[in-house]
């Protein structure tokens, strides 16, 4: 398996393995399953391009792990606990094709991007690829514990039946949690909803960073956004203490957020689809008097 650096993929062995991050997911645990190699993911920011990133893969297939030894690759759209980094458009398709190239099944984890989070159904569907399997959770159920798997037949049909299972697979009361929520995404028109908030927080959040020079970058896609936290210094040094303390001045104003990113000094954003303007506005003014707190 090939996973990137800063991905967050759960908490069992494998999951906790795919992760690439080592606090606090990965502290005080072990050993990992064997054979899961990393790579990095794309980031701007930090002048890691979409170029650099695929050579990087390239690079591991012809020193780490041949490409015919590797079952899959695993990759979240839009990094979540990693710092909400993109992947852009070139990238995703580049990778795409590198796995088509060498039949190595292309999984997207959209646990935390999937239903909306960024202004489509799906996090995928913005670089126009179509992956072998999907991961689901979270909003998928409105916040009902349901999670899935979603993919092509051949890989899907594999198993013989009775091969996959669980005590609680198919709970009735989830599934018709989340039939209720993919109504109201169609007939609340939530998709176009939240790029519409996303796009408010975003040119609120911009408005921030030309006040606040320690508000290195705003980045996300649709209403999945978040600030990263450096020092006054040319290499951009990551701030986490800065960033909890801005966490718990917020807190103290009403507004609750967390934090995320490989060194934790990203604040993110990942209010409900159904939020309104108001409640957008209300909490920029909230992290807005949080900032003059904490840095005055």
């Amino acid at each position: 398996m090939i996973a990137f650096r800063g991905g967050f993929h759960g908490r069992t062995l494998l999951g906790t393995t795919l992760t690439g991050m080592s606090q606090p997911y990965k502290q005080n645990f072990g050993p990992f399953a064997p054979e899961v190699f990393h790579t990095p993911y794309p980031n701007a920011y930090r002048g890691v391009t979409s170029d650099m990133a695929l050579k990087a893969l390239e690079e591991l297939l012809a020193t780490q792990v041949a490409p015919e030894r590797v079952a899959a690759i695993i990759i979240e759209p839009v990094q979540g606990d990693g710092g909400f980094l993109s992947a852009p458009v070139e990238f995703l398709q580049g990778l795409r094709a590198l796995t088509e190239k060498h039949g190595i099944v292309l999984i997207l984890d959209e646990i935390q991007t999937g239903f909306g989070r960024t202004g489509k159904w799906f996090g995928f569907q913005h670089a126009g690829i179509q992956p072998d399997l999907v991961t689901v959770a979270k909003s998928l159920a409105g916040g009902l514990p349901l999670s899935g798997v979603v993919g092509k037949a051949d890989i899907m049909d594999a198993p013989l039946p009775g091969g996959l299972g669980g005590t609680y697979g198919g709970n009735a009361l989830s599934c018709a949690a989340a039939l209720a929520v993919i109504d109201a995404f169609e007939e609340e028109k939530l998709l176009a909803r939240g790029e519409a908030l996303g796009e408010r927080l975003r040119q609120g959040l911009l408005r921030l960073q030309s006040r606040h020079s320690q508000i290195g970058d705003v980045r996300g896609t649709g209403f999945m956004l978040a600030i990263e936290l450096i020092k006054n210094d040319q290499a951009r040094t990551p701030d986490a203490d800065l960033n909890q303390r801005l966490i718990d001045e917020a807190r103290k104003g009403g507004l609750l957020v967390i934090k995320c990113g490989v060194y934790r000094n990203v604040l993110r954003f990942l209010a409900p689809l159904v939020a309104t303007e108001a409640q957008v506005d209300e909490a920029l003014q909230i992290l807005e008097a949080a900032l003059a707190r904490v840095l005055n």
